[in-house]
C-alpha cells in the first residue's frame, strides 16, 4: 500500500522506507486540493501584477529588480540553471530520493505556490525510481538547498541527469523511458521546487533512523564486554536511573539488563569489583545523553519534514503573501551537529572498553592484548590503533558547522546555517562509529571466549553473530578483512538482528 503524503504526518520511518525500501507514495486527495487552491490564489495575484519575490522580482541581492511579464514566464528556467551550481560525487540515491518525499510534502501543505504538475512529477519519479544526479556540494543550508533542489529541479524541464535502471542517463532521456511527461516550468515552479532544506532533511531522517539502531549495537557492545571484564552489575539497576529521572539512562540501562540476563555475573556466584571504572559503571548515562539528545534531534527533523519552507509563503484563505526566512536551516542544522556529537561520544566511551579488554593490567585476567601468544603474537594491539585513527576524526568532525556561516549573496544573505556540512560530517562520523564498534565487538567476543562461565542471553547472540563474520584469533593473521567485514555487519545491523530475534526488540527511547 502506498504512504500517502498529507503534508502533516510523515515520519522519518516513512522516509527510510521510501529511500530505501522504495515504498510508493501517493498524494492525499485533500493536499491535491490544497495544491490547487493555492495555485490559483497565485495566478490571481500575478494577473493583478502584485509584487512577489522570486515571482516577477529577481532573488537575493536582486530582489529590488522587478520583472516584465514576459521575464517572468523565463525566470524560472534561468533561476534553475543559475543555482544548479553544485560541486562534487553524486549525493546517493537513496538521500536524493528522501529529499524529493521532503519537498513533495512540503508541497502537500497547500502553500508552496506550484502547480500540481509539478508534484505529481517528482511523485512519479519516485514511484519509476527516476533519480536525479545530484552533487554532494554546495548549499549553505539557507535559502534552501538551492543548488542541489536545483539539478532535481532540471528534470522538470527535461534537462540535467538522471539514474534509471542502472544507468547514468540525460534527465530527458530517463523521463522518456519511465514513461514521465516533462511539466515545463511556469512562473514560480522552479523556485517552488528549490525553495527549502530539502536535502539536509532527507539526509538527516535516514542518518537519525541509523543512529537509533546503532545506538542498541552500542549496548550490545557493551554488555558483550561489561560479561568479559566480569562487571559489577548493579550500576544496571533501573531503579538507580528512574531515581536520577532521565528517560535515555533508563531506557539504555533496561536494554542493558535484558541483553545480559542469564548471566552467571547476576547469580551472585561469581565474585565481582565492588565498583568498576567509569567507562564500565556510567554507559547507561553516558548512551541515555544520547538517546535523551536524539529523541529532541527527531523531534526538531519530524517537525521540519511536515512545516512549510518556502519564501514567499502563499495564504489564500487569508489572501496574503509572506515573505520571511523559514527556509533557514538551523532549526534541524544544530540538532544535527549535536548527533554527531553523541554519536562521538558513545565511540569514545566504547574504546575506554576496548581498552580495559585489551590492557593486563585492567582485564580482569585475560591474557594481553587478547592472545595467549603474547610475545610471539601481538593479537589485538593493533585494533585500538585503528578504532583510536578514527575517534579522532570523529572529534574533528564534532565541531558544529551551525556556527560557520559565511556570508553570501552580496551580503544579502549575510547568516546561512551551512547545515549541508552538518549532514555530510555527521554522515562520516556515523560511518566511523560502525567501524569503532565492529572492533569493540570483536574484542569482546575474542575476551569471552577465555571466560568459562555462561554469559546472559543477549550476548550469547551477539557472540554468535560477531562469530558468523569473524573466526577467534589465535593466531596473529592480517586484521583488515576482520575489521571491514566487522563494520558492515554492524551497518546491516546484523549483531542486532541476532539479538533481537532472542530478546525481543530493544527500546529507543
Amino acid at each position: 500500500m502506498a504512504i500517502k503524503i498529507t503534508g502533516n504526518d510523515l515520519t522519518i520511518e516513512d522516509v527510510y522506507n521510501v529511500a530505501y525500501g522504495k515504498e510508493k507514495v501517493e498524494l492525499h486527495a485533500d493536499a491535491l486540493e490544497r495544491i490547487k487552491t493555492c495555485r490559483a490564489f497565485l495566478e490571481k495575484k500575478i494577473e493583478e501584477k502584485e509584487v512577489m519575490y522570486g515571482i516577477n522580482t529577481g532573488i537575493g541581492e536582486f530582489s529590488e529588480v522587478l520583472l516584465d511579464d514576459e521575464q517572468v514566464q523565463q525566470f524560472q528556467k534561468y533561476l534553475i540553471y543559475n543555482h544548479s551550481a553544485g560541486i562534487g560525487e553524486p549525493v546517493p540515491i537513496e538521500d536524493v530520493r528522501a529529499a524529493m518525499l521532503s519537498r513533495i510534502n512540503v508541497h502537500a501543505n497547500g502553500h508552496s505556490g506550484c502547480r500540481p504538475e509539478i508534484t505529481q512529477t517528482y511523485i512519479d519519479m519516485l514511484n519509476k525510481n527516476v533519480t536525479p544526479v545530484v552533487c554532494s556540494k554546495g548549499s549553505v543550508g539557507a535559502c534552501g538547498d538551492l543548488a542541489p533542489m536545483s539539478q532535481i529541479a532540471l528534470l522538470l524541464m527535461g534537462e540535467g541527469e538522471a539514474f534509471y535502471q542502472g544507468e547514468r542517463l540525460p534527465g530527458n532521456v530517463a523521463l522518456r523511458k519511465a514513461g514521465i511527461p516533462i511539466p515545463g516550468l511556469h512562473a514560480r515552479d522552479g523556485l517552488a521546487a528549490i525553495n527549502g532544506s530539502n536535502l539536509i532533511v532527507g539526509k538527516g531522517c535516514i542518518q537519525i533512523y541509523e543512529v537509533e539502531r546503532l545506538l542498541k549495537q552500542a549496548e550490545i557492545a557493551a554488555a558483550m564486554t561489561l560479561e568479559a571484564l566480569m562487571a559489577n552489575l548493579k550500576p544496571y539497576d533501573v531503579r538507580l536511573h528512574k531515581l536520577r529521572g532521565f528517560q535515555g539512562a533508563v531506557t539504555s540501562a533496561e536494554n542493558i539488563k535484558r541483553i545480559v540476563e542469564g548471566s552467571d555475573l547476576l547469580s551472585g556466584k561469581i565474585k565481582v569489583k565492588v565498583q568498576d571504572a567509569y567507562s564500565m559503571r556510567s554507559t547507561p548515562q553516558v548512551l541515555g545523553a544520547a538517546r535523551d539528545q536524539l529523541r529532541w534531534t527527531r523531534s526538531q527533523f519530524e517537525i521540519e519534514l511536515n512545516g512549510v519552507g518556502d519564501n514567499p509563503i502563499f495564504l489564500p484563505r487569508d489572501n496574503v503573501v509572506l515573505t520571511g526566512a523559514n527556509f533557514q536551516g538551523s532549526p534541524i542544522s544544530v540538532p544535527l551537529d549535536m548527533m554527531g556529537a553523541v554519536v562521538t561520544m558513545a565511540c569514545v566511551i566504547s574504546e575506554r572498553r576496548l581498552n580495559r579488554l585489551l590492557n593486563p593490567a585492567l582485564s580482569v585476567g585475560l591474557p594481553a592484548f587478547l592472545t595467549k601468544g603474547a610475545g610471539m603474537f601481538s593479537g589485538h594491539m593493533l585494533s585500538q590503533y585503528t578504532a583510536d585513527m578514527m575517534i579522532v576524526e570523529q572529534r574533528i568532525l564534532s565541531t558544529p558547522a551551525s556556527i560557520q556561516s559565511i556570508p553570501a549573496a552580496a551580503d544579502q544573505e549575510d547568516f546561512v546555517s551551512m547545515g549541508m556540512n552538518s549532514a555530510l560530517k555527521t554522515r562520516q562520523i556515523i560511518d566511523n562509529a560502525y567501524g569503532v564498534l565492529g572492533i569493540e565487538f570483536i574484542a569482546a567476543a575474542q575476551a569471552l571466549d577465555f571466560r568459562d562461565f555462561t554469559p546472559g542471553k543477549g550476548s550469547r547472540a551477539g557472540h554468535g553473530a560477531v562469530r558468523k563474520v569473524v573466526e577467534h584469533l589465535d593466531v596473529d593473521r592480517p586484521l583488515y578483512k576482520d575489521h571491514n567485514n566487522m563494520m558492515e555487519a554492524v551497518k546491516n545491523r546484523d549483531i542486532l538482528k541476532a539479538v533481537e530475534e532472542v530478546i525481543g526488540e530493544l527500546k529507543n527511547y
